[in-house]
């Protein structure tokens, strides 16, 4: 396969530089454009960016000039990356559609949009047809969804299939890096707990209902699931981990639902998507596990991993659901829909290639 050229838009700050380390040496994409803000425009990447990763800067990226969030700047692309915040990404994101570019998103810009696809694939792969309905002249928008909502509802999506979610309590305990670069300081978090995130609970409360509803078309009927969600900045570097009490129909056993958690591989088995883990959930029996240090790692960082399920005397069933933030809720999430598109026959070229 002919490598597909790709931008990063917010290339320099945290999602951008795990998109990097994603993308390196990767067989299906190849980094050809790098956009930021106009204070880093102009400038190499190694001099625009402080990067944090413990992987090395690639050194032919560190040595790629940054442009301005311009299509025209990325005409030699074929697809962008958006790891851009918010409001930045609800100007700039729907300007490169409209200019013939495949989006893939990490913002929440446009994820509760009617006809852009929120997608993980091994949940709703089968969403993605969506974008066939947008009209934005040849390109088109994708998501991922909150950090959060990720490791979560791979944790719940197998749940959902076998017996039917009625309704749902979760905690979450957030790594720092979920807040990015420029996140709480070393003296907010140490020592320290933060019992709110802005706008996290409402995301984790309506992107579940689009993520495990069935397509109609160009949109989603979404489920009605009653959610209350409690979320909480720990100081943990990467790995958010959840607390979950769930009441599923028929009230199964702890036993039936690690045996569906186990036995579930989703919609994209046999796509051969190079950054999907070969077993989406991941299982653990201790009754300490998972833990972010020892955990957050699993299927490369694309894993969930669930543990301590048992039964709960509210709703029927508890459990704990670590996911990499990082990694599987943001550049790994954005770089598993673009294999997606591009498996699907969904991802033109723009030259016609």
């Amino acid at each position: 396969m002919q490598r597909y050229r790709v931008g990063i838009l917010g290339a320099t700050g945290l999602v951008g530089q795990r998109l990097i380390e994603g993308l390196s040496n990767h067989d299906w994409f190849e980094i050809a454009g790098l956009a930021a803000s106009e204070r880093s425009a102009g400038k190499t990447y190694g001099e625009a960016c402080g990067w944090v990763l413990g992987s090395a800067m690639p050194d032919p990226v560190s040595r790629m000039t940054v442009t301005r969030c311009d299509p025209a700047a990325l005409d030699g692309c074929d697809l962008v990356f958006s790891a851009l915040d918010r409001p930045v990404a609800a100007e700039v994101e729907p300007e490169f559609a409209r200019a013939g570019f495949a989006v893939v998103s990490n913002a929440s810009a446009f994820r509760q949009a009617p006809d852009v696809p929120l997608v993980v694939p091994e949940v709703n792969a089968d969403h993605l047809a969506m974008v066939e309905h947008q009209g934005h002249g040849g390109g088109f928008i994708v998501t991922n969804p909150n950090c959060s909502a990720t490791g979560l509802v791979l944790a719940l999506a197998p749940l959902h299939r076998a017996f039917g979610i009625r309704r749902l309590f979760v905690s979450t305990m957030q790594a720092v890096s979920g807040a990015g670069t420029a996140g709480p300081s070393a003296l907010q978090m140490v020592d320290n707990v933060i019992p709110f995130i802005p706008g996290e609970e409402e995301k984790l409360e309506e992107e579940l209902s689009k993520l495990l509803g069935d397509r109609d078309g160009g949109t989603v009927r979404k489920i009605s699931i009653p959610v209350s969600a409690h979320c909480h900045r720990v100081p943990t570097i990467d790995g958010h981990l959840e607390a979950v009490s769930v009441e599923l129909e028929g009230n199964p056993s702890p036993e039936d639902a690690i045996e569906s958690l186990r036995a579930w591989r989703g919609q994209i088995e046999g796509d051969g998507l190079p950054s999907a883990p070969a077993q989406p959930v991941e299982v653990r029996m201790e009754p300490d596990r998972p833990q972010p240090r020892l955990d957050r790692d699993a299927g490369k960082g694309m894993s969930a991993v669930v543990g301590r399920v048992r039964p709960c005397p509210l709703l029927g069933l508890k459990f704990v659901v670590l996911s990499h933030n990082a990694v599987r809720g943001a550049a790994g999430g954005t770089l598993l829909n673009a294999e997606l598109l591009a498996a699907r026959g969904l991802l033109p070229r723009r030259d016609g290639r």
